[in-house]
């Protein structure tokens, strides 16, 4: 009767290049980590003052930080959100053209040009919206106003010199549609082929092929890349401060000359003149702002985590 001998398996040698990656790896992830938690605590630490400041701290009629920041909060989100609405669609659609559509030197083209839409400084696209977008579409809200005055969203006086809400998000769109694009347009070149073949191959036009194959495939990709274009979004500072005259209300009207700002803007425009515990009550709002982005981030890391199922083959 023979007995087995267990053996046991040999141990690779790590390589000094293996082990010089694996540290860098290591170093660079808890160094981002170190860097976030270090600015967490320094806006805390720096805020701490605004939460408990009087009420004449504060610039206009407010009694306490959270009535001064609500309104800076939804102009952060409102701005952020019609932004998105208005590019979103209008990337997925560049994307998919790029992708599925356009001969292949077209499409390398479109590639390039949409990259270096995304390298325009944000100063450059708030003076074109000064001098181009808010004159050229001013006509057009006044349409807007005389047609569908009665909803609330339209309602009017209309602004005189178009320099509202609603010019401020076409700006925000387009500043966000080449992140969005080419991130969408990535993620659209990695569908399976063989689920587009599969799909052609039963008799489905291309775009079927499209609802039904590249896009269940790309959604989590299409919402990573949508909340990338949002954080760009809320952060913005110089295109909506250059455009906006702002109002410290909650104001849901797109087209009146009376309009909520955002944070970044009013941090932009209100820092320079700040001193005392002034600069701790916009570092309190930044605080608001940074809180913000890190719970659209979670939310986004929430709902692509439970798509993970669709995958598939190549």
């Amino acid at each position: 009767m023979t007995s087995a001998v267990a053996t046991r398996p040999a141990q690779v040698k790590q390589r000094p290049g293996d082990r010089i990656f694996s540290t860098a790896t290591i170093v660079a992830g808890s160094l981002i980590l170190a860097v976030l938690a270090a600015v967490a605590v320094f806006l805390f630490i720096q805020s701490l003052p605004a939460f408990v400041a009087p009420a004449d701290a504060f610039k206009g009629d407010f009694t306490n930080f959270w009535s001064y920041v609500w309104p800076l909060a939804f102009g952060t989100l409102w701005s952020s959100f019609l932004a998105l609405i208005m590019a979103i669609p209008v990337a997925i659609g560049i994307a998919l053209f790029i992708s599925h559509y356009a001969p292949r030197k077209l499409a390398q083209g479109l590639g390039y040009i949409v990259d270096l839409l995304a390298a325009v400084p944000s100063v450059v696209f708030g003076l074109w919206g000064i001098g181009v977008l808010a004159p050229l579409i001013q006509p057009f809200y006044t349409t807007l106003v005389e047609w569908f005055g009665a909803f609330p969203l339209f309602a009017g006086p209309v602004s005189g010199t178009g320099r509202t809400i609603l010019t401020v998000a076409i700006v925000l769109a387009v500043m966000v549609l080449p992140i969005i694009t080419a991130i969408c347009r990535e993620v659209f070149l990695q569908t399976p082929v063989l689920h587009e073949e599969a799909a052609l191959a039963l008799g489905a036009t291309r775009w079927e092929m499209i609802r039904m194959a590249v896009l269940p495939f790309g959604r989590p990709g299409i919402i990573s890349a949508s909340m990338l274009g949002l954080g760009r979004a809320l952060g913005e500072t110089m295109a909506v401060a250059m455009i906006l005259s702002p109002s410290p209300d909650v104001i849901f009207k797109l087209l009146t000359s009376q309009n909520p700002t955002t944070i970044a803007a009013n941090i932009a425009l209100n820092f320079p003149e700040a001193h005392g515990v002034g600069v701790n009550i916009l570092l309190a709002t930044g605080l608001v702002l940074f809180v913000i982005t890190l719970a659209v981030n979670m939310l986004a890391r929430y709902i692509i985590n439970r798509r993970k199922a669709f995958s598939g083959a190549n």
